[in-house]
């Protein structure tokens, strides 16, 4: 997992990854708001969801101590993060000034 992750967020196009839990309430209010967010922006981003109790390994790395925590990468490099819910055009505006 960890080598694939690292060949996604190694892209040119800015990739979201959404740091995620099953039992979390306010990821299940991000889930359609990043659906949207894709809808929106299309190929222009990459949008990837990690489930932290089944990557572990991942969430520790990034240091991802609540969830829902969304990081943005850029050619691998992470260029912003926030925990919590934002609405969509927040993320939508985050993801254009980042490129």
């Amino acid at each position: 997992m960890m080598s694939k992750f690292s060949e996604i967020i190694n892209q040119e196009k800015p990739v979201l990854v959404d740091f995620f839990a099953t039992w979390c309430g306010p990821c299940k209010t991000l889930a359609p708001i990043l659906k949207q967010v894709k809808d929106n922006l299309g190929d222009n981003v990459s949008i990837i969801k990690i489930d932290v109790d089944k990557n572990q390994n991942l969430a520790s790395k990034y240091q991802v101590r609540g969830v829902p925590t969304m990081i943005l990468f850029k050619n691998g490099k992470q260029v912003w993060r926030q925990s919590g819910v934002l609405q969509k055009n927040e993320i939508i505006n985050i993801i254009k000034t980042s490129v």
